[in-house]
């Protein structure tokens, strides 16, 4: 029973990781022209970094390398949001796929049980 457990978390899981790694600040409904800063603009201009990101995510840049995002409360909801749906619902498939396949929650306390 355990290798069809991790073969359903295979099938699905990799997809599900794929998706919320790739998430990104885009949806169907709007999309943002990513504004970025360097480190040093940023601590110079935190003030003026923070309005800004009232209105849209501001990357902060150190050495060419993306080092942080500065988003809006209200944005940063969204996504958490966004990123929970999404996982319900990796959730819900794969608990339907290994019923499918005779996953019971006894198994399951079972298949767990023997791991500790």
């Amino acid at each position: 029973m355990p290798d069809q457990l991790a073969q359903v978390l295979k099938e699905d899981g990799l997809d599900i990781l794929s998706k919320l790694d790739k998430m990104s600040i885009l949806d169907k409904k709007e999309s943002y022209n990513m504004r970025y800063v360097s480190a040093t603009e940023a601590k110079q201009r935190l003030a003026a970094l923070l309005d800004a990101a009232q209105r849209e995510p501001v990357t902060i840049r150190r050495q060419k390398r993306d080092v942080a995002v500065i988003m809006s409360p209200q944005e940063y909801e969204r996504l958490r949001a966004l990123n929970t749906a999404e996982f319900q619902r990796f959730c819900d498939r794969v608990a339907e796929r290994a019923a499918a396949r005779g996953l019971t929650e006894d198994k399951l306390t079972e298949i767990l049980g023997d791991e500790g």
